[in-house]
């Protein structure tokens, strides 16, 4: 087990997803909601990675000669894609039964990635290309110590991409009154004290030396699921790095 002192893990978050790691790939699963959520947190990195690089985003391995960092990896659901897509992966989870899953599912994949049940601010790997950490800055004990960890981290060159739920009365609507009682979402999973909204996550951002890109919205269409929107209201997904010279 990892040694938790100077890390901003919240153990009893650690262990309410820990709790879930033995059904994390089942889409019907209390991980259902990542499984929707998946595909159109892809588009958006294939997006992101397009403009920041400069490249053409839709091939097959984009991210080929970069190294990436997938911070709260669960069991892996975006952590397998970003390897595909070339990257030489580290990931990370504050729980070890998600790495132990994560781990013996990347095998049967024939993927190869560096999972570790270790907190971003003890991790001693050098420096990521891309860094990725969604769903995950809401459930830390120390949010602008989380982002101060994950600025360390980023290469002067590199790209970080959160998402987070907003600190809105439709969030608590659609993520705990309505999620959390019939909509897929694990009771508990979510406190709405504790979401931050885009504005304040950018602060902490460019408090730790970054600035904001992008911030898009995430927002559900009943015709075609979740989708990139211009409405930020119950979730977002943002881009930062390091300010250009």
């Amino acid at each position: 087990m990892a040694n938790m002192a100077n890390a901003t893990i919240d153990p009893r978050e650690a262990a309410h997803f820990g709790a879930m790691a033995a059904d994390w790939w089942d889409p019907n699963g209390s991980s259902a909601m990542l499984h929707k959520l998946n595909p159109v947190r892809l588009r958006y990195i294939r997006q992101a990675i397009g403009w920041h690089w400069h490249m053409d985003e839709s091939g097959f391995h984009p991210l080929l000669g970069k190294r990436a960092l997938d911070v709260g990896c669960g069991a892996g659901l975006l952590t397998e894609p970003l390897a595909r897509l070339g990257a030489a992966v580290t990931a990370l989870d504050a729980a070890e039964e998600n790495i132990a899953v994560a781990r013996h599912h990347a095998e049967k994949q024939g993927l190869a990635i560096d999972y570790r049940a270790t907190p971003v601010e003890q991790l001693d790997a050098g420096e990521f290309d891309l860094i990725t950490s969604m769903e995950v800055v809401e459930h830390v004990a120390d949010p602008a110590a989380f982002a101060a960890a994950l600025a360390q981290r980023l290469s002067r060159e590199g790209l970080l991409i959160m998402s987070t739920p907003n600190r809105t009365p439709l969030s608590r609507l659609a993520m705990i009154t309505v999620g959390e009682s019939i909509g897929g979402i694990p009771k508990g999973t979510h406190d709405w004290k504790r979401f931050l909204t885009p504005d304040e996550l950018s602060k902490l951002l460019v408090d730790a030396g970054l600035e904001v890109t992008d911030v898009t919205g995430l927002s559900f269409d009943p015709r075609y699921g979740f989708t990139l929107s211009p409405n930020k209201a119950i979730n977002y997904l943002l881009t930062a790095r390091h300010p250009q010279v």
